[in-house]
């Protein structure tokens, strides 16, 4: 069945709706998680009999709007005999499955260490192919009420996250924010307690800019937070950010966007006070020598118009798979959506590919095959 993407849309608002019943049973350390069924689709969900090919992937929630809408998209409109199914799990849990071969494909923002291709190829006895999808910004949201506009800089940034800057009146804060009337008022730190790709971009960019959060808290899907509480999701995250009167965390744009909480306009490496756009995300891109792996970071770029904070998502997948019309459906479905997906990807706030990414990527693609 097609969702448009109104009704994606619709399915964040809910998701993130649901999860604020969730926060009341938050303490200090919580979790927030979605109820049951509010991460995952089945694009032609019905019996899978008489059908071309069953795909199932799980893993990111960072790219999960933009998928549901992909699949639906593409089952209506290119190939109806084929059911494909995308559960949001997080980054972490993507990878376990798609290495535990559960799944049919994985879905991570960020690209798998050495260790975990290794386990994931001894496992399944093929290669592991990396293939960037689309471009999305990791945006600090926050509730603070009378505050529409809010500057941040990389040391502000990662003061808070480390426990460092605990009001939203500190010096530090009101120096970038000259006229505005910032309130002497405890900031609440909201962060992912799920393995998340979204988190390590979000740590990996305060890992660069920060030697303090370096040294002190490092950069990776899973982190210990000096403070904060936890939201499983992006949609779990949003949910408390939304409760919490003062609180701060960061979420995948569309999440801000879709939920209308409000973002801060972060100071980049040039020194420009830049706020997350399509064009701004895009513009993280622009210089990048991409390896032949793919697997790259956008994070902190040069670039004079980009967002800091901005990272790849992508689809794992395996060179050899079990099945010869999983193989064929795959390809067709991502080949769809890396040439024909683009409209979408920017109408819910996702970059496109540049070109030659774009190509590269293709490339990846079709070097999917199965072993029958």
């Amino acid at each position: 069945m097609k969702r448009s993407v109104q009704g994606v849309r619709r399915m964040i608002a809910s998701a993130v709706a649901l999860g604020l019943a969730a926060v009341l049973l938050l303490g200090c350390g919580g979790d927030v998680r979605p109820a049951d069924g509010e991460t995952s689709t089945t694009a032609g969900d019905a019996a899978s009999g008489g059908r071309a090919a069953s795909l199932s992937g799980a893993g990111a929630t960072f790219p999960e709007p933009l998928y549901l809408e992909w699949i639906g998209e593409y089952i209506t409109n290119v190939q109806p005999n084929v059911s494909i199914n995308y559960q949001g799990i997080g980054s972490g849990g993507g990878i376990q499955q798609f290495t535990q071969m559960t799944v049919d494909y994985g879905a991570s923002d960020a690209p798998m260490e050495d260790e975990e291709i290794a386990a994931a190829e001894s496992a399944s006895g093929a290669k592991v192919l990396h293939i960037p999808t689309v471009f999305g910004a990791v945006v600090p949201v926050y509730n603070l009420e009378g505050v529409d506009q809010l500057r941040l800089d990389q040391e502000t940034l990662a003061g808070v996250f480390l426990g460092d800057i605990t009001t939203w009146n500190d010096p530090k804060i009101a120096a970038l924010n000259s006229g505005t009337a910032l309130p002497d008022e405890a900031i609440q730190v909201v962060h992912r307690s799920d393995s998340s790709g979204t988190t390590s971009i979000f740590t990996g960019y305060l890992a660069q800019t920060s030697s303090s959060w370096e040294s002190g808290v490092g950069a990776g899907k899973e982190v210990q937070w000096p403070v904060g509480i936890g939201g499983q999701g992006n949609d779990g995250v949003a949910a408390v950010v939304q409760q919490r009167k003062g609180s701060l965390g960061y979420v995948e744009l569309s999440y801000a966007v879709e939920t209308g909480l409000r973002t801060a306009t972060l100071r980049n490496k040039a020194g420009n006070f830049v706020e997350p756009s399509l064009d701004s995300t895009s513009a993280a891109g622009a210089g990048i020598d991409f390896p032949e792996d793919l697997r790259f970071s956008l994070s902190d770029s040069a670039s004079p118009d980009a967002y800091p904070i901005v990272g790849a998502t992508w689809i794992l997948a395996y060179d050899q798979m079990r099945d010869q019309a999983k193989a064929a459906a795959l390809k067709s479905f991502l080949t769809w959506c890396l040439q024909d997906g683009n409209a979408i990807a920017r109408d819910l706030g996702y970059a496109p590919l540049p070109p030659e990414l774009k190509n590269l990527a293709l490339a990846k693609v079709e070097a999917i095959n199965a072993t029958e």
